[in-house]
């Protein structure tokens, strides 16, 4: 229980923390192929990850239930991606290669807006490593531990990059390296309270784990194809993005059929 606690909570942050920590040592920072490439792969783990990690489990976990199995499913995924959609359309936020800010005007500065943004994206995947661990500890068949360690290490993998291309455009945004480090950081620590939100709604009842599992299959497929493919598919190299999502989904897909 103690291990697939810290491995729900902090491998993901950690491997954030991880990426973050490379704007000491790229002092260039990253070419356009590469972070199209890591965009894409990040992607491709989170398309895999809603699937076999989420969904599936979810339509497990509703089987003999007073429903059709793909019913919580469904309302749990359509209600993470209206969540996300709420959250993209109210809160002021602006994406790093961005010009233009989305959301509600407040006249917030460009560095908040951009802290929002990377909370928006962040969120979900914590979600989703909690959604996995509440499942765990309520004792449902479905769910072992190595499912726990599977989703989280391949949210950590992926996050390692992610936290590369967070912190480096705010290097030419103005901010000195370790404030950049630090602020890459903090944001990655939206994820273990993520986490520990879906804990605490399955905690209330149990019941509802399945619409919990298939909520954040749905959040983190909101990111996807709101942020993540899109930033891939602009200007030169779309193809190289498009490749990195294979080899994620892929790797995804394989850590969970093997180890999960």
């Amino acid at each position: 229980m103690v291990i697939a606690v810290f491995t729900a909570l902090i491998v993901p942050f950690a491997g954030n923390t991880l990426g973050a920590a490379f704007v000491f040592f790229l002092k260039r920072g990253m070419s356009e192929r590469f972070q199209k490439a890591l965009l894409g792969f990040a992607a491709g783990v989170m398309v895999a990850a809603s699937v076999w990690s989420l969904i599936i489990p979810s339509l497990e976990a509703s089987e003999g239930g007073p429903l059709p199995a793909w019913a919580p499913a469904v309302i749990g995924f359509l209600a993470g991606i209206l969540l996300l959609l709420l959250i993209d359309h109210f809160m002021p936020h602006l994406h790093v290669n961005a010009d233009e800010p989305e959301g509600m005007s407040a006249g917030l500065k460009k560095p908040t807006m951009m802290l929002f943004a990377l909370a928006i994206h962040n969120l979900p995947e914590g979600m989703a490593c909690g959604a996995v661990l509440a499942g765990f500890l309520a004792g449902d068949a479905n769910i072992a531990l190595a499912g726990v360690v599977t989703l989280s290490a391949g949210i950590a993998i992926q996050n390692v990059p992610e936290g590369a291309i967070v912190s480096l455009p705010l290097v030419s945004n103005g901010y000195s390296r370790p404030k950049a480090f630090l602020t890459g950081t903090l944001c990655g620590a939206v994820e273990p309270l993520g986490a520990l939100l879906m804990l605490a709604v399955t905690e209330v009842a149990t019941p509802f784990l399945p619409y919990v599992l298939s909520f954040a299959a749905g959040a983190m497929v909101y990111v996807v194809t709101e942020e993540l493919i899109p930033e891939t598919q602009q200007g030169k190299h779309t193809n190289v993005g498009t490749v990195g999502l294979a080899i994620g989904f892929v790797l995804m897909m394989v850590l969970d059929v093997a180890l999960g």
